[in-house]
């Protein structure tokens, strides 16, 4: 059997409140990917998302069980994993080209300061951002952040992209633009990502499974979807997809409907540990009585 290169073991999160009570916000969660996986994750707001991400950046720890990348365990941060934000979080008083730079230096610290320079301008013209290597993220618009954010993640070529709704706050045209080309790069690089968003249309165009948490607190993973979609897809060929719509309603479905009592009618042997995996798939129309399908 291959071993997972990224395996969510039983992890579980509790918080304290005032009163010594307590609440968790999922427990006795599994999880795999393998490399070159995309995998978006989605639930409504409480279920846990952020905090399992934050925990696959080191910047959480889990109450209990593991998380285990490329065979080690994670145990705080690193730069093997890289962060989008909502937010570009970049240093205001450095440039764009500082800004990746910076990140490119702190991966790379015995590269000269011309190799990192040189680095980092292949990762800014990569996000379309080449001629603005100098402006400061104060003259810059929202989308054009969001590509520094972008380039920075990428420019230290880490195991694991990791990326906390990075379109959410942008117009439809830029959100659009950035998803075709972080798309495209991962693609083309084999990045691994694990990306959280609210947006089903923007799972189902990018990400190869999409994982469904069951509402919180004491979330669990209800399901994998396994999209059936071709990874070489098209933002303009989406909708002509036969199987689109059929994953499109498998996921508002669970969103609006399931996911409100999907714990309370789990059947006796629902096994955590190996959460069901579904392709959701056009049928054909029933041929008329009397007619054969072709």
């Amino acid at each position: 059997m291959t071993q997972s290169y990224l395996s969510i073991e039983g992890i579980a999160r509790r918080f304290q409140a005032p009163g010594g009570k307590g609440s968790t916000v999922f427990e006795d969660l599994w999880f795999s990917m393998n490399k070159g996986d995309f995998a978006a994750i989605i639930g409504h707001s409480g279920c846990g998302k952020t905090t399992v991400l934050n925990i696959l950046a080191g910047l959480d720890a889990p109450d209990e069980g593991a998380v285990v990348m490329d065979g080690k365990a994670i145990e705080g941060p690193s730069l093997d994993r890289a962060v989008i934000f909502q937010s570009h979080a970049l240093l205001p008083w450095k440039s764009v080209l500082g800004n990746v730079a910076y990140a490119v230096a702190s991966r790379h610290r015995d590269w000269s300061r011309d190799r990192v320079r040189a680095h980092a301008e292949r990762f800014i013209e990569v996000v379309g951002l080449k001629g603005a290597e100098h402006k400061k993220p104060a003259e810059l618009s929202g989308g054009m952040k969001q590509r520094v954010g972008i380039a920075r993640a990428l420019s230290i070529e880490p195991k694991m992209l990791l990326m906390d709704e990075p379109f959410s706050a942008l117009d439809a045209l830029t959100r659009g633009t950035l998803q075709d080309e972080v798309r495209r790069i991962c693609l083309e690089t084999g990045q691994t990502v694990f990306m959280i968003t609210h947006d089903v249309d923007e799972a189902i165009y990018l990400a190869d499974r999409i994982v469904l948490m069951t509402n919180g607190p004491q979330a669990c993973v209800a399901e994998i979807v396994d999209n059936p979609l071709p990874r070489d897809r098209r933002r303009l060929d989406l909708h002509k997809q036969p199987d689109f719509y059929a994953v499109r309603n498998h996921l508002i479905d669970f969103l609006v409907e399931r996911s409100r009592t999907f714990k309370d009618g789990l059947p006796p042997d629902y096994d955590r540990r190996r959460p069901p995996v579904v392709r959701p798939a056009h049928l054909p129309p029933t041929p008329p009585d009397g007619v054969r399908a072709a």
